[in-house]
């Protein structure tokens, strides 16, 4: 098991729609979520920190986010 921080950046337009496919996918392994407000091209920040067993997760992730990017990094091993 891994504490991995997953950073997205989201349209602020489609970000409820998308937040809400990933809490019902990943629910009982996030630990913490930070929003952060729209920067001028309309696109808001949002870092998840979950429990992920492997790249299943991420590849996951992946496949629910089309039009945004996301950047991951381990924090620790457990």
């Amino acid at each position: 098991m891994q504490i991995v921080e997953i950073n997205m950046k989201l349209p602020y337009k489609e970000r409820g729609a998308i937040l809400s496919k990933i809490v019902s996918k990943l629910g009982d392994r996030i630990r913490d979520i930070h929003f952060h407000p729209p920067d001028i091209n309309g696109l808001s920040e949002v870092r998840i920190e979950i429990l992920s067993e492997g790249t299943k997760t991420l590849t996951e992730l992946k496949k629910l986010i089309n039009k945004g990017r996301v950047s991951f990094r381990v924090l620790s091993t457990v």
